[in-house]
């Protein structure tokens, strides 16, 4: 009796310590499976944050009213121009990146000339062209709005590049009274700036 009792109180022992040792791997297992998840979605996190980034430039008339609205986004092939706005003239409208972040109605001048951290000529017909801040124009409809998506491969959202919009004086979008012949320089003969929006954080 005595070898009995002993003997199930050592299995009882080992059964325990088999217990206490399986519970403890499964857990470390979890918490090591856990963590990996935590730091994949944080990694995703982190790109998608990079990826979404954007900017909402509001686009104001030479009466100093605000016609719409220009969404700028970051992405890999470079910066998504989303343009959505309202009351200008029919037809067809150079549009612009001017190299500073000021829209003074009535003339919007302040804007400065086109973005060209290249120092390349205007227009895509040109050469040795076009600007980084030369975009396609605008077609206005019958009834004074657009709405269009440019992507631009020569600019970024990302500070501290030579290309970067976001640079210390800013840069404007600039709407153009005619369409942009895409060649004469220094602006393409596009007319008088006509709505302008400065693009800020």
């Amino acid at each position: 009796m005595k070898r009995l009792t002993v003997l199930i109180a050592i299995l009882s022992v080992f059964l325990l310590l088999a217990a206490c040792g399986g519970t403890t791997d499964e857990e470390g297992t979890s918490e090591s499976e856990n963590n990996g998840t935590m730091n994949n979605g944080e990694e995703e996190q982190q790109q998608g944050g990079e990826e979404t980034e954007s900017i909402t430039v509001n686009m104001m008339n030479q009466d100093g009213e605000e016609i719409g609205t220009a969404e700028l986004m970051q992405q890999d092939g470079g910066t998504m121009i989303q343009v959505d706005a309202s009351n200008l003239p029919e037809g067809m409208h150079g549009f612009h990146i001017h190299e500073t972040g000021s829209c003074e109605a009535p003339d919007f001048k302040s804007a400065g000339g086109h973005f060209n951290p290249a120092d390349t000529s205007h227009g895509t017909k040109s050469e040795d062209g076009p600007h980084a801040g030369d975009l396609e124009n605008l077609e206005v409809s019958a009834d004074g709005t657009v709405q269009k998506e440019i992507l631009n491969e020569k600019v970024t959202l990302e500070k501290g590049k030579d290309n970067s919009l976001l640079k210390e004086s800013g840069t404007a979008l600039v709407i153009h009274a005619s369409a942009d012949d895409n060649s004469s320089q220094p602006s393409g003969d596009a007319g008088d700036r006509i709505a302008c929006g400065v693009i800020a954080e």
